[in-house]
């Protein structure tokens, strides 16, 4: 199992790190959609396990929105779109969670579909926005949400006592969220410190918080974003047990699916945009 994670992991870092250091934009443009349209098949999956084959037709849906909304809207339009989204994350999913698995999908279904077609070309624009404004910026997000997955996985293994959400995802722990919280925070902390004396890394997430809102504003939009890449774990292992799967596809072999890849990034990337937006 971890040599066939191993390869796959390898596999996508080699069409991924030429495109992102080498290629024009657009290319990355092109791969983040196609990822964005695998994510969308599997998101109806989970939705519909009972017709998966129209999962087809809803993917190419997302990806026809997703280029509708890049063809014909304005900076101004899509910053519509992100606060929608955000508002998605912060209002409807903590609800929805709330229910954990009792929540009645035969009345949900469709309209987490509708929201899906919007949610996810979101991602979309938020990564092309962050990665337009600097490479340094784009990476800085990826790592956040990364470190606090990372950070939670080893904090949970050696001090989990607690469950987080046991009814969602009984591997988690508070203990484990504080350890990826703390670790991201060290990151932050350092970002600011010692990798702000370099031009190149000037620009990174942590730092452009901490010039424009200071200590408390970069502590406080840091424990935002952990537990929104927290959440949007959590909400995906809900989906997935009301499915009753263990991932949202097999697509990445060892890995699952592209959305179990994604979760984390999918209510922190429009946050990071808007507060990109908002601030520079």
């Amino acid at each position: 199992m971890l040599k066939t994670r191993v390869i796959t992991a390898l596999a996508l870092l080699a069409v991924f790190l030429p495109v992102l250091w080498f290629a024009p934009l657009i290319w990355l443009g092109v791969l983040i959609a196609l990822v964005i349209t695998l994510a969308a098949w599997e998101w109806w999956r989970l939705l519909f396990p009972q017709n998966l084959k129209r999962a087809y037709s809803y993917a190419g849906l997302c990806l026809l929105n997703l280029a509708t909304w890049f063809m014909y809207a304005d900076i101004q339009v899509v910053e519509y779109l992100l606060w929608a989204t955000l508002a998605f994350w912060l209002l409807l999913v903590p609800l929805l969670m709330s229910k954990a698995l009792d929540l009645s999908m035969n009345f949900w279904r469709w309209p987490l579909a509708i929201a899906g077609l919007f949610i996810l070309p979101a991602c979309w624009f938020a990564l092309m926005h962050l990665r337009a404004i600097s490479m340094s910026l784009f990476l800085s997000v990826l790592v956040l949400v990364w470190a606090a997955d990372i950070g939670a996985y080893f904090a949970g293994k050696a001090f989990g006592k607690h469950k987080l959400a046991i009814r969602l995802s009984p591997g988690k722990s508070i203990e484990g969220a504080i350890g990826g919280w703390l670790f991201v925070l060290s990151i932050a902390v350092i970002s600011v410190s010692v990798l702000s004396d370099y031009d190149l890394t000037r620009s990174n997430y942590f730092y452009i918080l901490q010039d424009k809102l200071g200590w408390l504003g970069l502590l406080a939009l840091v424990t935002l974003s952990v537990a929104m890449s927290i959440q949007g774990d959590l909400f995906e292992s809900q989906l997935k047990r009301i499915a009753g799967v263990k991932d949202s596809s097999a697509l990445l072999p060892g890995h699952g699916g592209f959305l179990d890849r994604i979760d984390a990034l999918l209510p922190v990337l429009p946050l990071a945009a808007l507060l990109m937006i908002l601030v520079a």
